[in-house]
Order: structure tokens, then C-alpha cells, then sequence
């Protein structure tokens, strides 16, 4: 098996050389840009949402950049080669909900003057246990279908293309990664961002068309698909023919792989956690200077997430069309011999286009653009855990915790990812099912739909309340566990072997479990809130969509779990506790640890009036436009939903 994945060497060589070169290079850029919002690093705020100054081009690319990492390369394109165009429509969908984004949800949340989203939950609807809840199972998403997933996908392209150990190439790409998300913060991941998009969209449109000339164009793949049978196939059994609808966006309810229902609907309770709630994608909008550009960045990333069905769902299909034997394997042994998996080998379809048709140059260009669709995705996942980490669980139980202490927190913590992530690797590798997409979406599936259902209703119904938002998320999360267990009970079966899952498992689609559980936690919502006292409109102002422009002032709920303390005024204050005591006896090395944590021995912090500080928080709080940038970004959001309709029509 070992002969499989190894490459003669001088090709090795040669490949290893150029993705290096080109890797280098892009990495010198990135750290100029680093230099450039060096200023944005020594503060919780800069550190965690970029001191709120960015424009709408570096949000829109970060958004897209942040979404597509290396899981979605593979992924994407191993669906894609399994079953079709359909598993396009998870990206085209992604322009709706990033229209709701940035004209429903950011301008609540910047009202609200909240850094992440179990923050937004704590000030909606006080007490602390939604908001920690909320922390950690956020937390536990990104390690088993962000960061695992990603790591996996990344080390299985390298793995292929250059025939790399898988576990050394991992342990670097990680250890590379998260030392730039330490020393950097937001600003600089979301402007590394902006770079790794440019190269991962090149890049792979490059990879684009050299398929399409390869399988004869858009004719060529219609005809060449549906015959790419693999040589080995199963008795009695049907798994290795293309499916007929391939080309078709909408499928059969009841059969089809990814039914229109579950498509058009089931999907958007996915999308709206993960464009609208996850503290990932949200955290790029709320560093906006203001919301037009967050707006910007909406219709932006919208753009962007046309193009996947073009660069990474399309090519996977080429894959199968070119390479049947390899790509679209049945039969266990052999896809066992091919890429280490006994039910199927569609994961491999994007690096196997890669180390086939590209040229050495070419090829090291897209090694490049994979290990910078890891580190992008890496990068902001690492951050912005970080920030739920330390002002979620952190400040919860160190509520007088300094500026120095809560940024040296978040650094250490990413060490602490990187350390869980590798761990994971060897579980991940077991786990390989041949559907990495597949298992991405059905986790996300059984977990995600509650959160969904809680902030929908949080920001639209003023009636719901802390019981009934608490118990409504423990009741889905119960169920959505259920779920979670009987799939992985009973796994999917090989080709050619009856299916004898329980009918939950087989006959309910994942998306239109997501449904049903979005139903269900918003039924719980409802009810438990109705039979509980509602909270006052005092404690409302700013929170919802109608109480968002309000200038009233608001009222906090209170934290029974809070310490009560009454201000001391010769009590230092934070930023007295940050004043430097100059640097006569601070060593070299404490100066080179101050640095990488973003603080500084040596540097005077200014000391802000209260009037100051009422006037500073009362413009990051501000969601007022110019009325001529409104208009413009409300017309290049219509553009964005007429493009997108028309697409969705034209494949249907």
C-alpha cells in the first residue's frame, strides 16, 4: 500500500521545491501585511475584532477565505465527483444568508456592543449558563467539524501530491498556523485572508480550466461523466453508476442524495448558524468600521461563493470522468489499495487532478493554495476560538482579570487547540468514511439547528425569555445527541450490502432532521417562554430588530452568578493596572514575550475620560450610514439575489 502513495523522487523533488518557493513567497506578503497593522495588536479590542477598522474588500474576501478551507476543496469536490452538481447549491446558498447577515444580525449585534455571540446571549437574556453552554459547544463544533476536519483534508492533499509523512506535514502546517495567529490577531488573519483568497481563486480557476480542456469543456464533462464506471465493480449493485439527475441542482424529495426541500430550506437553517451565529464568520463583519462596509463585505463574500460550483464541484467531476478507476472505486479491496478507505476514494478527487494534469510550476502553485486554504481556515478558527475562550470561560471566572492577562489567555489557548487538533489526527484517519462533506454537514446537522432557532427568535420576538431559551436548547441538544449516536451506530454500508439502519437513520435525510429539530427547539422556545415571566423592555433596548436604532438608555439584566463590588476610587483602574513600570528591570527575554503576546513593557497607555469613553462607545455601538453607501450596498445586494436566483434556475 505503501507504493501507492509514494511518487518517484526527483518529481517529489521538484514539487516539493516550487510549493516552498511559492509558499515562502506568499508568506514574506503576508507578514508585510502583518507590519502594516502591527498597531492593532496590543488591545483585547484590536486583538479580537481589529479595533473595528476594516473596509468591506478584506471582510468579504476573509469571510469567503474563512468558509473555504481545505475540508471544502476536498469535500466539495469528492461530492462533487460522487453524486453531481447539487452539492453546489450548499455554496449558492450561502449569498442569502450573508444578505441576512449583514442587513439583519450585525446591525443588532453592533448595537448591542457585544464581541462574540454568547456575549449577545448574555446581555439578551442575562444569567450565564446559555452563554458558557454556548462557549463550549461552540467550541466542541469547531474541533470535530472545523479544525479536525480541515487538518485531515489538508494532510490527505499533501499526502497524495507529494507523499509527505502524514503526521509531520500536519504537525508543521499546525505549529506554522498558530504561531501567526498568536503573534498577529484578527487584523492580521483577516488581511492574510484577503492574500490566500487571491491565490486560492487563481489558482484554482488555473486547475479549472486545464480539466475542462482535458475532459473537452462543459459538452466534454456532460458525456464523459455519465459513463465513468470504474473497471471493478460490485455484483448486484448499482453504486458505481452515476446518478442520472447529476446535472440537476433539484432532486426527487424521497430518493435523492440531497432532496430540493432539505436543499432549499433544511440547508438554510445550516447556513444561517454558520453565516449569522458562529462566532467564526461574524467576528470578520463586527470589525467593520462601520455598517456599510460590513454590508460591503456581505455582498462581497455573496460574489465569492458563486464561484466554488465553478473551481472545486466541477473539477471534482472532471476527476471522475478522467481517473474512473481511482476516483470512482466500489470495490472495497481496491479502494483500500488506492487510498486507504474500503468505502470509496471520492475524497481524493481534487489532489488527484492536482498531481495529474498540473505542471511542476503549476502544481507547486496549487500545493500553495491548499496550505493557504488550511492556514486561512486555521488561522481564523484559532483566533476567534480564542476570543470565545477567554471572554466567555476566562472573564467568567477571572472577572477582574487585566488586559496583559486576558491577551497572554487567548495566545496560550490557541497552544492548546493545536495540541487537541493533533491528538485528533489518528481519530480522524479511523473515521474516514470516503464522504468527508457528508460528515461535515450531518454533524453540523444534529448540533447546529437549536442555536439557529435561539437566535432567530432572540433577535425577532421580544416574549423570549432565559427559561425557555435554556431549556429550548437542552431539548434539541438531547435530540440532535440521539441523532448523533444512532449515526455512528449504525455506519452507512459498503456497495452492494443491504442497508439494515434503523429507519431514523436511513429514511430521514440530514437536512430534513435540521428541520424538524429547528421545529422542535422553537416549539420548546415558545412554550417554556410563555409560562415564564418576560423580560421588561428596559433590559431590551438595542438587543432585537425593533429596539436596534433606540438611543434610550438600556438597562443590564442582572448576573445572579456575578460578584457584587462597588467602584473604589483609589482602586487602580485597568489601565492603571497596565501602566508600565518602566523597563530598567525587565530582562530581554521578558521584553521578546511581551512582544509576541502584543503587549509591551515600555509603552504608555493613554488614560481615557469617562466622557471619553461614553463618546468611544457610543460610536462603535453606532449603526448610522451614509444614506448614499445605503443605497449602494441595498443595490449591489439585489444584483447579488438576481445572480443567484437566475443561476439556481438555469441548473435546476
Amino acid at each position: 500500500m505503501q507504493g501507492e502513495w509514494r511518487l518517484n523522487q526527483p518529481r517529489r523533488r521538484s514539487r516539493t521545491t516550487s510549493t516552498w518557493t511559492i509558499t515562502a513567497s506568499f508568506g514574506r506578503r503576508s507578514s508585510s501585511s502583518s507590519s502594516s497593522i502591527r498597531a492593532n495588536r496590543g488591545t483585547v479590542g484590536g486583538y479580537f475584532l481589529a479595533g473595528r477598522s476594516m473596509t468591506w474588500w478584506p471582510i468579504g474576501a476573509s469571510l469567503m477565505s474563512s468558509n473555504v478551507g481545505s475540508g471544502l476543496f476536498v469535500g466539495l469536490a469528492g461530492t462533487g465527483a460522487a453524486g453531481g452538481i447539487a452539492v453546489g447549491g450548499f455554496e449558492w446558498n450561502a449569498a442569502w444568508v450573508l444578505i441576512a447577515l449583514g442587513w439583519i444580525f450585525v446591525p443588532v449585534y453592533i448595537s448591542a456592543g457585544v464581541i462574540t455571540m454568547p456575549e449577545y446571549l448574555r446581555k439578551r437574556f442575562g444569567g450565564q449558563r446559555i452563554r458558557i453552554y454556548m462557549s463550549v459547544l461552540s467550541l466542541i463544533l469547531y474541533i470535530f467539524t472545523k479544525i479536525s476536519t480541515d487538518i485531515f483534508s489538508g494532510a490527505l492533499f499533501i499526502r497524495v501530491s507529494l507523499g509527505w509523512d502524514l503526521y509531520l506535514s500536519t504537525v508543521v502546517l499546525l505549529v506554522v498556523t498558530a504561531v501567526y495567529t498568536i503573534a498577529g490577531g484578527l487584523a492580521a488573519v483577516i488581511y492574510t485572508d484577503a492574500l490566500q483568497t487571491v491565490i486560492m481563486v487563481v489558482g484554482a480557476f488555473a486547475l479549472m480550466f486545464i480539466g475542462f480542456e482535458k475532459v473537452g469543456w462543459y459538452d466534454g464533462l456532460l458525456e464523459k461523466y455519465e459513463v465513468a464506471v470504474p473497471t471493478l465493480t460490485v455484483p448486484n449493485a448499482t453504486c458505481h453508476l452515476p446518478r442520472s439527475d447529476a446535472f440537476h441542482m433539484f432532486r426527487d424529495p424521497l430518493t435523492g442524495d440531497l432532496p430540493w426541500p432539505g436543499l432549499v430550506f433544511g440547508l438554510t437553517v445550516l447556513a444561517t448558524w454558520c453565516w449569522c451565529t458562529d462566532q467564526v464568520i461574524v467576528q470578520r463583519s463586527l470589525s467593520a468600521k462601520n455598517l456599510s462596509h460590513a454590508k460591503g463585505g456581505s455582498v462581497l463574500g455573496g460574489y465569492l461563493k458563486v464561484l466554488p460550483m465553478f473551481f472545486i464541484v466541477m473539477p471534482g467531476m472532471i476527476s471522475r470522468a478522467l481517473f474512473p478507476d481511482e476516483v470512482a472505486c466500489v470495490d472495497p479491496e481496491d479502494c483500500e489499495r488506492i487510498c486507504g478507505a474500503r468505502v470509496g476514494c471520492s475524497n481524493i478527487a481534487y489532489p488527484k487532478l492536482v498531481v495529474e494534469l498540473m505542471p511542476v510550476g503549476m502544481r507547486g502553485l496549487m500545493i500553495a493554495v491548499m496550505m493557504a486554504a488550511l492556514m486561512s481556515s486555521l488561522t481564523s478558527i484559532f483566533n476567534s476560538s480564542s476570543t470565545l475562550f477567554t471572554m466567555d470561560i476566562w472573564m467568567r471566572f477571572r472577572p477582574q482579570a487585566s488586559e496583559r492577562e486576558l491577551m497572554v489567555v487567548g495566545r496560550v489557548f490557541i497552544l492548546v487547540l493545536v495540541a487537541l487538533s493533533i491528538l485528533w489526527i489518528p481519530i480522524i484517519q479511523a473515521a474516514n468514511s470516503g464522504k468527508l462533506f457528508d460528515y461535515i454537514q450531518s454533524i453540523t446537522s444534529y448540533l447546529a439547528p437549536p442555536i439557529t432557532a435561539l437566535f432567530i427568535m432572540a433577535v425577532f420576538w421580544k416574549r423570549v425569555n432565559e427559561p425557555g431559551a435554556f431549556w429550548g436548547l437542552m431539548v434539541g441538544l438531547v435530540i440532535g445527541l440521539v441523532r448523533v449516536f444512532l449515526e455512528f451506530m449504525y455506519g452507512a454500508p459498503p456497495c452492494g450490502e443491504k442497508d439494515q439502519r434503523p429507519a431514523i437513520v436511513k429514511d430521514i435525510h440530514y437536512l430534513y432532521f435540521a428541520l424538524i429539530l429547528l421545529g422542535l427547539t422553537a416549539v420548546v422556545i415558545t412554550v417554556v417562554s410563555l409560562c415564564t415571566p418576560p423580560i421588561h423592555d428596559q433590559h431590551l433596548i438595542r438587543l432585537t430588530w425593533w429596539t436596534r436604532g433606540s438611543q434610550a438608555p438600556r438597562i443590564d439584566l442582572e448576573d445572579p452568578w456575578a460578584p457584587v463590588s462597588t467602584p473604589d476610587p483609589s482602586r487602580p483602574s485597568l489601565e492603571d493596572k497596565e501602566s508600565p513600570q518602566g523597563t530598567a528591570d525587565v530582562s530581554c527575554w521578558k521584553r521578546v514575550g511581551l512582544w509576541f503576546c502584543g503587549l509591551s513593557s515600555s509603552q504608555a497607555k493613554p488614560q481615557v475620560s469617562l466622557d471619553e469613553r461614553q463618546v468611544l462607545e457610543k460610536k462603535l455601538t453606532s449603526i448610522r450610514e451614509d444614506p448614499v453607501w445605503r443605497n449602494v450596498c441595498n443595490v449591489n445586494a439585489i444584483i447579488l439575489l438576481t445572480v443567484n436566483v437566475f443561476l439556481w434556475g438555469y441548473f435546476a
